[in-house]
């Protein structure tokens, strides 16, 4: 599998954070912030200052400092002002505990993400998007991608 992808996360419940990062890692290098704006301005730089670009972005709704939903719009806006033409979109995926048709539309339909996950997302769930998005080859293996909850949890009580 390719373990070069640049992954954002914004997320602001610690568990949740903890979760996406443990199940995304071994597809690459993760970033977690818990902040809308923090988000926003990293975002922001890899599109202005040359920093890496962010492969995918799972982003949370309900964050402090700016909804994900502002956020969205906010980076489709800056890959319109930043972006050479011909370059792709950012891959984002909302992962929300909001799963009403409100917050769904909004988030695919005006926000233009590719995906809206309930929370908490499983492995399996996480690589078939990851496939359909062409950012990881294939899983043909005899063992499919799998939750370590317990990781996660051993992390979680560590901290």
């Amino acid at each position: 599998m390719d373990k070069g992808l640049n992954i954002l996360i914004v997320e602001d419940e610690y568990i949740s954070g903890i979760l996406l990062e443990s199940l995304l890692s071994p597809y690459g290098r993760c970033r977690l912030v818990k902040d809308g704006r923090e988000g926003l301005a990293i975002l922001s730089d890899s599109f202005q200052n040359g920093s890496p670009r962010f492969d995918l972005v799972l982003l949370d709704l309900e964050l402090p400092g700016m909804s994900g939903h502002e956020i969205l719009k906010e980076i489709r806006r800056l890959e319109q002002e930043e972006n050479p033409i011909g370059t792709a979109m950012v891959k984002v995926v909302v992962v929300s505990s909001l799963d009403d048709s409100q917050n769904i539309i909004e988030a695919l339909a005006i926000g233009r993400c590719q995906a809206y996950l309930a929370k908490p997302p499983t492995a399996r769930r996480i690589a078939e998007l990851l496939e359909q998005f062409r950012l990881i080859e294939p899983f043909t293996g005899a063992n499919p991608p799998t939750d370590n909850r317990e990781a996660v949890w051993n992390r979680v009580r560590s901290n």
